[in-house]
């Protein structure tokens, strides 16, 4: 979940089944791009393809999928705003 397109793309298949073309639409990326992508989320057990005829339509590969993007846009959320995470020392504190 390393590159923003991969977050969109795993944003969007929580939404539902979808094809390369459409996540690449969505996501504002060139097909062969989201196809990449896609093969690593696959690899990382994130994403499931079904095949049809010569489509493959991808989805989340099962509901600990959003708990994982949910976890990842928080601490993200707390770098990029440099709040301390949750059950630090320093979170507990008083200032």
């Amino acid at each position: 979940m390393a590159d923003p397109t991969r977050i969109k793309v795993l944003w969007a298949l929580l939404q539902g089944e979808s094809s390369v073309a459409c996540l690449a639409e969505l996501a504002g990326a060139a097909p062969a791009a989201v196809s990449q992508h896609l093969a690593k989320l696959r690899l990382a057990g994130l994403v499931k393809g079904r095949r049809e005829g010569t489509f493959v339509y991808y989805s989340a590969a099962d509901d600990h999928v959003k708990g994982l993007l949910d976890q990842a846009l928080f601490h993200a959320d707390h770098l990029d705003r440099d709040l301390p995470e949750a059950g630090s020392s320093t979170a507990t504190q008083p200032a």
